[in-house]
Order: C-alpha cells, then structure tokens, then sequence
C-alpha cells in the first residue's frame, strides 16, 4: 500500500490536481456555475425547456454559423478567464510558489484549466453530437462552426493574455504607484485581509511538488519557490489581481451597458446563451470581489447584502413593472374590488354585451343557405412556446385547405392558450388579409417560417442588458409613454417575425368579427393576485362569466372572470396593443414578465394556460351564454382541439422511488399531472353540455404526438418517425421544426382531418 501511494504521489501533489481538489474544498460557488453549465450542454437540466438547444446551437441573426460559435468561443473564454481570476485571488495565498514564478497568473490559469479544458472538450462533443442528429448538418459545416467556437476562444484567450502580460511588466508597477493613494483608503481592509492571508500561508501552504509550465511541460517546484514570503511582492500580486479584477468588471458591465442601449438591433443581440455566460461571468467575478473584501465573511455579508436587497424590492424600490402597451396609466386607476366586479356583471350589462355578439352571430348565420343549418365551430388551440405557435398554424393551415375554407367559414370563436393563440391569431390575420383582396396565400411554407423564427435570442439579452442594467430608452404607443424593456422585446421580435401583421390595436378587428368576416378571438389570461380568468376580446364579452352550474339566486357565487372592455373603459382598454393582448396570454415563467395592469390595488397577469391550457373551458363558457340561439340556427357544434401534446398518454410507472422522490412527489405529482387535471375538468363540462343543450356536440382532437410508436406519413411514399417531442421554448431546432410540421401527417391525425371534412359537408 505505502509502495503504491508512492506512485501516485507526483500526480496527486501535481499543481493541477491540488488545485482542482481545492475548488472541491473551498469554491462551491464557482463549482456550481460550471456544474450547471455542464448539466446544460449535456442535457441533464433544462431539456424540457430546450436550454441544451441554445449552446449546442446558437442562433445569431436568426442564423447558426461560423458567427454564432465565434462569439460562444469568446464569451466561454471569458468566463473561464473570470473563473482562474477568481481562484487565484481566492486562493493565490495557499500556493505562494507561484508568486516567484514569471508570469504567475499564467502558470496558474494553465494549472488550474482542468475544468474549463474538460468543458471545452464535452461541449465539442455534444455540439458535433447535435448537429448531426438535429440539424442535419456536413462535415465541412460542422468543422466550420467548430472552427467559429476555437477561433473565439482562442482569440479571447490572446486579448487576455495580452493584457495580462502588459500588467505584469514595469508599466503596472507605475500604474500601482499612481493609483495606489486612492486605492488605500478604499482597500485598507482588503490589504489587512492579504497579509492575514499571508500568514495563514506560511503556516498552512498546500503540499505542491510539481507544476505544469506554460508549455504544458511538468516541472519540479524548486525549494526556493516555496520559501517565497516576500511581503511587499505578495502585497503587489493582490493589488495587480485585485485592479485586474476591477477593470475587468468594469470592461464587462461597459460592454453590457453598451450592448443593453442598442439592444434593439439585431446586431447588437447575441445568442441566448451567450447572454446567460455574460450574467455568469459577472456572478463569478462578484463572487471574486467578495472573497477579496470580506475573506471568510463572504457568505454570511452575500446573504446579508441578498435580505436587504429582498426587503427593498418588497418595498418597491427596485420592483419593475411592466405595461400593456395602449393602456392609460397615468389616469384614474379602476378599482379592482368584489363590490365593483358585481357591479361590472350585472344582468343588464350582461345582456348588453350578448346583444351585440349576436349581431356576429347573425352575420356569421348568413354565411350560409337560409335552408341549410351548418355546423359551428370551437377552435381551441393549447398553450406550449413556439412548438404550440407552430403546429397550430401548421394544422390550421392543412386543416383549412384540405375543407376548402370551410373550417375558417364555420369558426366561430377562437380560445386557448400562450404560444396556440399566437398561431391562430396569426393565421386569423392571414385569412383577413386575403379576404380583402392582398396578394398573401394563407398555405404558404413562409408563414410557418415566420412563426418559427427564434424569440428567446432578444428576450433572453433584453433580460440581461436592459432589466438588470439599462431600463431607460422609451417608446410611445397610441399617445403613451412606455419602456422599452424585456415585454417590449417579446412584442418587437413577435412583429418582426409576423411581418408587422398583427401591429394593431384590439379593437381594430371589431368590425370584422361583428360582420363575421373572422372569426371572434377571445383572450383569457389569469390574474395572479386572485385566479381569476380576465376576459380579453376587441367585443365586451362580460357574458363569459355567466355561470353554467351554480344555481340561480346564489348569492356567494365567486365571480371567476373578468370583461377587460368593461373593466378598463376609463383607461383605454380600447386602445390596447393586440400584441400585448398576447403576450400576456402567453407569460411564460421567468422568460415574459407578469404584466402590471393600471389597477387599485394593481393586478398582474400570467398565462392563460394555468386555468384552462386548452381553451374548452371558455368555448363551453360561449356556448352556454347562446345556446337558445346556437340550437335553433346550426345543427350542432364541432369542439376542434389543437393541441401540443396527447392527450391520452400511456400511465407512468412508479418505481425505484428514492427518498426525494417521496419527499417531491407531492408537489410533483400535482405539476407533472397538470394538463391531466384541466383535461378531466374540460371533458366534464363537455360532458354536462349535453344536458342543457340538445344539438349534437362533435370534438375533433388534432394532436402532436412524436413519439416512436407513432408512424409519420410523408408524401404517402416513405415513412419518417420523429421519437423526441420539441422543447417548450421560444426556439426551435431544425429537427423540431421538421417534427412538429410532419406531425399532421400521422394516422390518428390523418382519420381526425377526415371526421371533420365529413362533419363540415
């Protein structure tokens, strides 16, 4: 045994492997962060939500090439730059050989790139790995974008060294000496931490008996070197990191800063990943910072400076609030109390609001033959990022042609969720358009390109560089002021990608779904503060919350919704930006911001898809309100459910059940049976339909299921199978988009396309 430690003593007394076991020991912080950037290019957290995607393949100007790997190269140069400067101001002390050396910094970063080295190495692999399965891609093309990630990283690693080696020559010492009176007062505690430092390394220095030289060549540590306690040197190495430091930060929050003010410019944003190294990087250079000021104190004053920056948010020093666009915000707030939510859903306003929908609904009875009752249609489309924008546009737009226009002609309403509506609502615009005579063709390859394109680039940077750092540029709308912040970027990127289509106020398609020339779309995102549903449409649609089961004369029904016209008549509800309308039907978590509304006291709004992901809830709510009306004119109704996910999966098993598994299924069981939940719920109220209204009720589910027992038909002459569903994201990989687009094509997709062409002759 003594025999075999002795063997493997140079390795384990290597400068590389002490320092690895000593971020294991001492830097638990910076071990996470490269933790977490492991799991995310390996897949092993956030893959759901797509995160793997945004390393593996990064889109710059809606393109991933040689550019967007160059600056994925040069951003994880940085934060591995920010990460040995960290340790060594860290833990430079334990290992004051290296003050002897020539170049220091350098010796160290070579001995202490096991990490970063290992990383570059996996992401390669994973990258190459990707692209292949995923994209599609060449040889040459995967070698060419390899080559934009090591030509950034190695041209990072050069600026850096660069600098490096210009403050270690004679002109940093001149530059200490000037700064050094300014510096004095403010870092009296830091050189007191030093020189604790530097006693604590006489007495406690780390066992290193060899090192590895910048030629990546292991060299003996000389006994000279490890007797090195010269005080005003040692004092000079933590006065050069410590500037180092500052002007890099500095740099850094500079290049954010500018960044963050021409944000709006594609140019300017970089790839979603990119983003979050930069935010990692100026956590770990922090985190640098406070180990440097408060040495052992570090977590404990982090956790003290984090309370108070807590308790100051809550008291609304910092809180960002952010606008629907349109809205008045500098009048008369409406109240939002019980007393004046009755107030808004009386009988008489209730009736009010129903008298004018029927207006819509005589005009959408014209459409058709006075001797011939037609069917209606429900088109409820589900929530689910872009995946859901795109295979809702995707199935209606095969839906529509394959019923020659009829599905359009028979719909009367449109209701659902988050990433659904934008893809219906989209292809609503479309068909207006070609209605009144513009040369668009509503089938078009281009419009599933359009609805595709990436949004998280912008969004994710805008979250960096403007809520973090920037928040002062503004724009105006319908007469407002308002801030360019991360619920601009959405609505911004959202008009990019649709063409400016939809860049208009709500009530501006009024007059087409009072004269049914589209049908009527109704939002229904969720009110944080109470769960309540608020009812969004260019029509007062305060008929919504007329109760389908509570009994007559109960005098404690709880009101579950709210008429957005109605409750914002005084503030310019009118006016509202149709693109808010659906970006706040569509705030997914942490990504879109809750939108504030202009409220006493204020309400937030979250995602539609929390109540009702599916929309069913709402198409019952309808048909209940004219169900007299719909039963004497059509000869029954079609529930079309587009939908993102199946609806009846197979039933998991439970076993190998750990003990945070019993400890998380609890909470796990409600969110991973989320949407099993709201379907339960939605096919009951289906299901009491039928007992108040006496018209068939027919449901056409039109799903994406990419799974492997499900066979794709493509052209009717080759089979395709796609086994991994796409990430619930605003970005889409290239074998995503091909999934979801194919999807339409499957068998049960294929009978359901057919059962409606039937019910629609």
């Amino acid at each position: 045994m003594a025999r075999l430690i002795k063997i493997w003593e140079p390795f384990i007394y290597s400068f590389p492997v002490q320092l690895l076991f000593n971020n294991f020991k001492r830097n638990q912080v910076l071990l996470l962060c490269w933790i977490i950037l492991f799991a995310m290019i390996t897949g092993s957290f956030g893959k759901y939500l797509g995160v793997p995607y945004l390393f593996l393949d990064p889109e710059y100007l809606n393109k991933v090439n040689f550019t967007s790997f160059l600056i994925m190269g040069m951003i994880t140069a940085g934060f591995s730059v920010a990460f040995h400067i960290t340790c060594y101001i860290a833990d430079g002390h334990r290992f004051s050989f290296v003050g002897a050396m020539s170049k220091p910094f350098l010796k160290f970063s070579v001995n202490n790139g096991t990490l970063p080295f290992l990383f570059l190495l996996i992401y390669i692999y994973q990258i190459v790995r990707f692209q292949v399965s995923n994209e599609y891609s060449t040889g040459i093309q995967i070698a060419w974008n390899l080559g934009g990630l090591l030509s950034g990283y190695a041209i990072m690693t050069f600026a850096f060294s660069i600098y490096f080696r210009l403050t270690q020559k004679d002109i940093f010492k001149y530059m200490v000496c000037r700064i050094d009176e300014k510096l004095k007062e403010s870092v009296r505690v830091t050189r007191a931490s030093a020189m604790n430092k530097l006693d604590i390394a006489r007495k406690k220095q780390v066992r290193v008996d060899n090192y590895l030289s910048s030629d990546l060549r292991f060299k003996k540590v000389n006994d000279d070197e490890k007797d090195f306690y010269d005080r005003s040197t040692i004092i000079q190495v933590f006065d050069q990191n410590h500037f180092n430091l500052v002007i890099i930060e500095l740099l850094i929050f500079a290049f954010v800063l500018v960044l963050g003010i021409f944000k709006d410019y594609p140019i300017f944003q970089p790839p979603a990943a990119a983003s979050f190294m930069i935010f990692l990087t100026i956590f770990v250079m922090l985190a640098g910072a406070f180990s440097y000021w408060f040495g052992g104190w570090s977590i404990t004053m982090s956790l003290i400076l984090f309370l108070i920056l807590n308790y100051l948010v809550g008291e609304d020093f910092f809180t960002k609030k952010y606008e629907a666009f349109g809205l008045n915000y500098q009048t008369t707030k409406s109240p939002y109390t019980i007393e004046h939510l009755q107030r808004l859903n009386d009988s008489s306003r209730l009736e009010q609001d129903r008298q004018q929908t029927l207006q819509a609904l005589s005009h959408w009875r014209k459409k058709f033959p006075d001797h011939h009752k037609p069917k209606m249609v429900f088109l409820c489309v589900s929530g689910g990022g872009k995946r859901a924008a795109l295979w809702t546009l995707s199935a209606l737009q095969t839906a529509d042609s394959l019923t020659l226009g009829k599905l359009t002609q028979n719909t009367m309403l449109i209701t659902g969720a988050s990433g659904g509506l934008i893809g219906a609502s989209y292809f609503r615009e479309i068909k207006l358009r070609e209605k009144l005579g513009e040369n668009i063709h509503p089938y078009s390859a281009r419009h599933r390109k359009n609805i595709s394109t990436d949004n998280l680039n912008p969004l994710i940077f805008s979250m960096l560089a403007n809520d973090l750092f920037v928040g002062f540029t503004k724009f105006k709308y319908a007469g407002q002021n308002y801030e360019r912040d991360r619920a601009f970027t959405f609505e911004d990127q959202l008009n990019i990608n649709t063409e400016g289509l939809m860049d208009k106020s709500i009530s501006s398609y009024k007059k087409y779904e009072l004269g049914s020339d589209i049908p009527m779309l109704i939002f229904s995102p969720t009110v944080v503060n109470d769960g309540r549903k608020l009812f969004i449409s260019s029509l007062p649609v305060s008929y919504m919350n007329s109760e389908t089961l509570n009994p007559p004369r109960y005098r404690q029904a709880k009101i579950s919704g709210v008429d957005f016209q109605s409750l914002f008549e005084q503030q310019g509800g009118n006016s509202l930006r149709f693109l808010s309308a659906l970006r706040m039907n569509a705030t997914f978590p942490y990504i879109t911001p809750n939108t504030t509304l202009p409220t006493d006291p204020p309400i937030q709004i979250m995602d539609a898809g929390i109540s009702d992901n599916f929309g069913l809830a709402d198409a019952v709510r309808f048909l209940y309100a004219f169900r007299e009306w719909i039963e004497k004119n059509t000869s029954g109704i079609v529930f079309v459910s587009i939908r993102d996910s199946p609806k009846l999966e197979p039933i998991a098993k439970m076993s190998g059940q750990t003990i945070v598994d019993d400890l998380t299924q609890p909470i796990a069981t409600v969110y991973n049976n989320f949407e099993n939940f709201q379907d339960i719920t939605n096919d009951n109220l289906v299901g009491y339909a039928k007992s108040w209204f006496s018209d068939p009720i027919d449901r056409v589910d039109i799903q994406y299921t990419p799974t492997g027992s499900v066979t794709i038909l493509q052209n009717m002459d080759s089979i395709r199978q796609h086994n991994a569903r796409a990430s619930l994201s605003w970005r889409l990989t290239t074998r995503e988009k091909e999934s979801i687009i194919d999807n339409i094509n499957t068998l049960e997709n294929q009978r359901e396309l057919e059962k409606l062409k039937r019910l629609l002759e």
